[in-house]
């Protein structure tokens, strides 16, 4: 993301362009004159030429969901993101499969495929033991 300007470099246009036109300040200053403008716009409504605040905090759509998804998942660990987002939309919540692979990662739950392996053992396992009978 990028990031504002200096309040420095802003009070020196705004500054240089009370006494010259919009467009001359920011090309000395290497700046657009659509930024002069809106800086001394913002000068003149708010007193200061310092940027507004950049992004935001977003409640998580899930949150209010939270119980229910964890005893889901502790119910059934072997549930598919794609079931449990069929569920959610049975409950009436919509939401995108993105938010939830992010709500549930930020969780500290984990979908990983070894998991069930792991737990059957693997194939080279079973042939060891049928051949040693």
């Amino acid at each position: 993301m990028t990031r504002p300007y200096s309040n420095d470099l802003r009070e020196r246009v705004v500054a240089m362009a009370e006494s010259s036109p919009n467009r001359e300040a920011g090309s000395l200053l290497g700046v657009s004159a659509a930024s002069v403008s809106r800086w001394c716009t913002r000068k003149r409504q708010t007193g200061s030429v310092a940027p507004a605040k950049m992004g935001g905090y977003r409640k998580p759509i899930l949150l209010a969901e939270h119980d229910w998804l964890v005893a889901r998942l502790e119910s059934d660990p072997d549930l598919t993101l794609r079931a449990l987002l069929a569920e959610l939309h049975d409950r009436g919540v919509e939401v995108s499969y993105g938010a939830l692979w992010n709500y549930l990662e930020r969780e500290g739950f984990s979908f990983k495929k070894n998991r069930v392996r792991q737990r059957a053992g693997s194939a080279g396992d079973c042939e060891a033991t049928s051949s040693v009978a």
